[in-house]
């Protein structure tokens, strides 16, 4: 799982909740690391591969958005692949880990290899918490008209960008003077744990907010388009409300027993002696939040796909087709195939007899087309693609 335990523990004179945690059944931590993580991976990796029976068709242009969702899943991949990493050295070579201890000294390269896999899934992982908020953020423009594809090289910037400054300045505070010897005491490792979890805190607390921005942009947009508020569109309204509520459900499931752990573990920290019978439950909590974070943490990227596109299903076609886009983002719409091709078809979806050419109707069919992405029901997915888009 991600969380800065796993850089704090590097430090030879490691605090006695992160000793508490780290040598807590370390052979079953890692055994349910290894297994959650597979699983997520393997299954992320299904939802995004394109499936048999599903029809290529070109799209006019790929959206930042359907861009960022799949980002957000690869960084979810790369992450549990560290964290399989880890967890399977660690299972596999106690004594090398074991190295890393006051009375043995610090060897050279069990330091590098629990600082580096640490940095690793930590990097990874803020990196998908800047993607997520750039989804919220690039939602609420893409209804304003206000973003477009060029957009993609900003959130790029800023993604990588402050994921890997707040990493390697939570790493140099943490381990200053030098790794074999860190600071005692709680105070010099606050800048690693503010750096680790900003990113996350911000998804939780500023994200809803922007999602209920754009749901209300979304409804005065549908209004403005014919002056009326149809059936229709207040399904698709709703649709878009529940895609953004099934995005902020799955966070909060996978990383809220982070948080509950790490103020248990600041709670210990703060005590003279956290073995103290009195505090028996305060470490049983602790412990038991801590495994749960190892079974929820790596499962984030497969829920995120099913939030993102809904079940994709098990028919895996890895024929590639040249000079067409064999993939393309599935459709919330129930239009038919030969509809106007937008991943929402909304206009066919409406006005089956009219047609629309302005400029403007366009940019409001692509804005709902680019947020209602995924929200497919089980027959409509036969006839679509994977969420694998163009410009990737």
């Amino acid at each position: 799982m991600a969380s800065p335990r796993l850089e704090t523990y590097c430090c030879p004179n490691r605090d006695a909740a992160t000793q508490l945690v780290m040598n807590f059944q370390p052979e079953v931590f890692c055994g349910v690391c290894i297994g959650s993580a597979s699983v997520s991976l393997l299954l992320t990796i299904l939802q995004i591969l394109p499936k048999k029976g599903q029809s290529p068709r070109k799209m006019p242009k790929a959206s930042s958005s359907s861009t960022i969702l799949l980002l957000i899943s690869v960084c979810d991949i790369l992450g549990g692949l560290g964290m399989i990493f880890r967890s399977s050295v660690w299972l596999g070579f106690p004594g090398f880990i074991a190295n890393i201890s006051v009375v043995n000294g610090t060897s050279v390269w069990p330091s590098v290899f629990c600082v580096g896999s640490a940095m690793w899934i930590q990097l990874l992982y803020s990196a998908g918490f800047w993607w997520l908020f750039c989804y919220a953020v690039d939602s609420y423009l893409v209804v304003r008209r206000s973003a477009g594809l060029s957009t993609i090289v900003l959130y790029h910037m800023m993604t990588w960008g402050l994921a890997v400054m707040l990493c390697v300045e939570g790493i140099a505070l943490l381990y200053y003077p030098s790794l074999s010897s860190c600071e005692n005491g709680l105070e010099h490792a606050i800048p690693h744990y503010i750096t680790t979890y900003a990113p996350l805190l911000l998804v939780l607390v500023v994200n809803p907010i922007l999602f209920r921005r754009t749901v209300s942009a979304v409804a005065s947009l549908l209004k403005g388009r014919q002056g009326i508020y149809t059936e229709n569109e207040r399904r698709l309204g709703t649709e878009i409300q529940i895609r953004f509520f099934k995005i902020m459900l799955v966070f909060v499931i996978c990383w809220s027993s982070n948080i509950i752990n790490e103020s248990l573990l600041f709670y210990l920290e703060m005590q003279p002696d956290i073995n103290e019978m009195t505090l028996k439950n305060i470490r049983s909590a602790a412990l038991i939040t801590w495994i749960i974070m190892g079974v929820l943490n790596p499962m984030q990227g497969f829920l995120f796909t099913l939030a993102f596109y809904g079940w994709t299903g098990w028919r895996v076609d890895l024929k590639w087709r040249k000079r067409e886009i064999p993939w393309e983002s599935m459709s919330s719409s129930t239009a038919g195939e030969n509809a106007y091709p937008s991943p929402v078809n909304y206009q066919s979806n409406i006005h089956d007899s009219k047609k629309v050419s302005t400029t403007d109707s366009q940019q409001t069919d692509e804005a709902i087309s680019m947020l209602s992405e995924g929200n497919t029901s089980g027959d409509d997915r036969l006839t679509r693609s994977s969420p694998i888009y163009q410009g990737w």
